[in-house]
């Protein structure tokens, strides 16, 4: 099978906002390429003996995204140029310059698996990929190993590792938890392993669920209980599915997706959380800050606390 790879030249102060604008394209995944130099944590958090050589760093980034060659490669493109467009009136996109080349099946449905090293979250955490070895493990660590497919999340982004830090200070063994977008599952399979009572990923594409089934069984994860489970279903437009998952009902609900799909879900998710229940919500630019936070505040959330990693902020409300 044959895919069209759509290359976007852009700059590394825009690429996590070109990305973002991929993803609300329907993009169900890119590649960045950039020379941005590593900090000695990133390095550390690789696992290996010599960092990549990157050259020296030009302020230039490259964005890779594959679709089907029958797939109408120019509407996306025209949809790709009007987003761009969109963000240039806020951040310098550089020459916007798109290339477009063919490529096999097999060029990025694995070559990408070179780049996910294991690299630790936290002090206690660390993500393996199913194909890499782990040598550097202490008794203390928690070790949870991913293959993320072609479903977002691998742990390594900023926003995931702010929900990863939420619930590890909000999860206890009675908790039970809502995984609002699961995508590879890592969220629910880390709230489970820190012994959440029950969690339930959700998420609107079942080629996430499915690798989020596969991730959970990789890590020895019981699925014939109720105290882990992953479907498919679109809360914020399914009222049915509110009630089917269960009204107040979970002590938390984390959401790590993007700010302009956390604004329409606060204003359901409510039904789903018990009376002071947790909602951590994270995946906001920090130029989507004020509107999530009013978002939050108009449909009775009182903000806790507000976290940040680089661009990316974290918000942990309660009902």
């Amino acid at each position: 099978m044959k895919w069209t790879k759509i290359t976007l030249e852009t700059t590394t102060e825009a690429e996590d906002l070109v990305g973002m604008m991929l993803t609300e394209l329907g993009i169900e995944g890119y590649e960045i390429s950039d020379r941005q130099p590593l900090s000695e944590e990133d390095i550390k958090q690789m696992f290996v003996d010599l960092p990549p050589e990157q050259g020296e760093d030009d302020g230039i980034a490259h964005i890779s995204f594959y679709v089907d060659s029958s797939e109408d490669t120019d509407t996306i493109i025209d949809k790709v140029k009007k987003g761009f467009e969109e963000l240039s009136r806020y951040v310098s996109v550089g020459s916007g310059k798109i290339s477009i080349s063919e490529t096999e099946d097999k060029d990025w449905i694995n070559n990408w698996k070179e780049f996910f090293k294991p690299f630790r979250v936290d002090d206690n955490i660390i993500i393996k990929p199913s194909w890499e070895s782990l040598e550097d493990v202490t008794e203390k660590d928690l070790v949870i190993e991913l293959d993320p497919g072609t479903a977002f999340g691998t742990g390594s982004h900023e926003t995931t590792k702010l929900c990863i830090i939420a619930i590890k200070k909000y999860i206890n063994q009675d908790t039970v938890m809502l995984d609002a977008g699961s995508g590879s599952g890592i969220l629910s399979i880390i709230a489970r392993k820190l012994g959440a009572k029950e969690v339930l990923g959700i998420d609107i594409d079942p080629v996430a669920t499915a690798t989020a089934i596969e991730n959970a069984m990789a890590n020895g994860l019981d699925l014939n209980d109720v105290s882990l489970s992953f479907m498919t279903g679109n809360i914020i437009e399914d009222s049915g599915i509110r009630s089917q998952i269960g009204k107040e009902k979970y002590d938390v609900v984390v959401a790590n997706i993007l700010a302009d799909v956390i604004i329409p879900l606060s204003a359901v998710i409510g039904e789903n959380l018990k009376k002071g229940g947790i909602f951590i919500s994270s995946g906001i630019i920090d130029s989507k800050e004020e509107a999530v936070k009013n978002a939050l505040i108009t449909n009775g959330f009182n903000i806790l606390e507000t976290n940040r990693m680089g661009e990316w902020l974290c918000f942990i409300a309660r009902k």
